[in-house]
């Protein structure tokens, strides 16, 4: 068995050709894909976040509004860009969108991507310390988070606050019991899933990662799916990680689809994301459904992953998207024994 869910980036754009062509269509239509796939039988509604950019960036309100319109969905990120957050802050908005969800978000956080500005964080107040780098202060922003997260009390209170205190020290509020356990780590790298493992985070595999090896891009990310799950071992904690990893994938089932992806999926390639860091890009699958099943019984990193998170082209619109969610829940899933 497989989770299966989607992940949105929330793009939109005022084009003729959009039906998303603002910010409250993204937002919006988000939730109302995140409602229909609950409906579907669907596992999970991920979120991207971008700064900057025409999508989605700030995920509380999504996630607590999510949350508010569903009742069984796992609601996640992938992932939260750590270079921009204030860690306390976040923990007071992660716990009022988990309890409002009854104890359902899976958040993703990480490093972050390229983005649309140079240094962004900067315009958001942060910057880091002499000799560190931008990722350091995102790692140290992600481990006080999961600090803060077990809920233990660190602030001094005031002797003469303005309502009664509970007795010792102060931890943030509101706090949701569960939640540090549901914490996911973005990792492009076989070192940073290692990473994430130690510290007690589920690992997040996108569809792209820094090459290590030039190997497929499945074979890859299969490779660092199983260092993390050794470094989790070595760690020795009590509970079993989750790993999910993303995929572009479309079974073509009508003229829609065929119209749409009928030119094949893509292959996997080598470029650059970062200047001097090669990184290898994962295929896409368009098929039809008996074509996929084979495809997909061959890669590897799916295989390794208990959840797998459909990558939707969401300018396409919430009737549409929900279509391709339902087509590989009905016609795919079943014949991989993921459903």
């Amino acid at each position: 068995m497989k989770k299966i869910g989607f992940l949105s980036f929330g793009h939109w754009s005022p084009s003729m050709q959009s039906q998303t062509r603002s910010a409250a269509d993204a937002l919006l239509q988000s939730i109302d894909l995140a409602v229909a796939a609950e409906e579907l039988g669907a596992a999970g509604a991920y979120f991207r976040v971008h700064h900057f950019a025409r999508q989605l960036a700030s995920p509380f309100p999504l996630l607590a509004a999510v949350g508010a319109k569903t009742s069984r969905i796992e609601i996640g990120t992938a992932v939260i860009d750590m270079r921009y957050e204030n860690p306390l802050y976040m923990a007071e908005d992660a716990g009022a969108a988990d309890l409002i969800a009854g104890g359902r978000l899976q958040l993703g956080i990480s490093r972050g991507s390229p983005e649309q500005v140079i240094d962004g964080w900067r315009h958001f107040g942060y910057a880091p310390p002499d000799a560190q780098t931008d990722a350091d202060m995102a790692r140290h922003h992600a481990e006080v988070f999961l600090e803060v997260l077990r809920g233990e009390g660190f602030a001094e209170p005031n002797p003469r606050p303005m309502f009664p205190n509970p007795p010792g020290r102060l931890r943030v509020e509101p706090h949701s019991e569960g939640l540090r356990d549901r914490i996911w780590w973005g990792a492009a790298t076989n070192g940073t899933a290692q990473w994430a493992a130690k510290l007690g985070m589920n690992l997040q595999s996108s569809t792209l990662k820094f090459d290590e090896g030039g190997q497929p891009f499945h074979v890859q990310q299969a490779e660092q799916i199983r260092a993390f799950r050794a470094a989790w071992r070595e760690a020795g904690h009590a509970r079993e990680p989750r790993v999910s990893v993303s995929r572009s994938i479309f079974a073509l089932v009508d003229d829609r689809d065929r119209a749409y992806f009928g030119g094949g999926g893509s292959q996997d390639h080598f470029g650059y994301i970062e200047p001097e860091k090669l990184a290898v890009f994962g295929r896409s699958y368009a098929a039809e459904p008996d074509v996929l099943v084979d495809q997909l019984k061959g890669d590897e990193a799916i295989a390794e992953a208990d959840t797998l998170l459909l990558t939707v082209p969401n300018q396409l619109g919430v009737d549409y998207n929900a279509h391709i969610i339902e087509a590989i829940l009905t016609h795919v899933a079943p014949a991989l024994g993921w459903r």
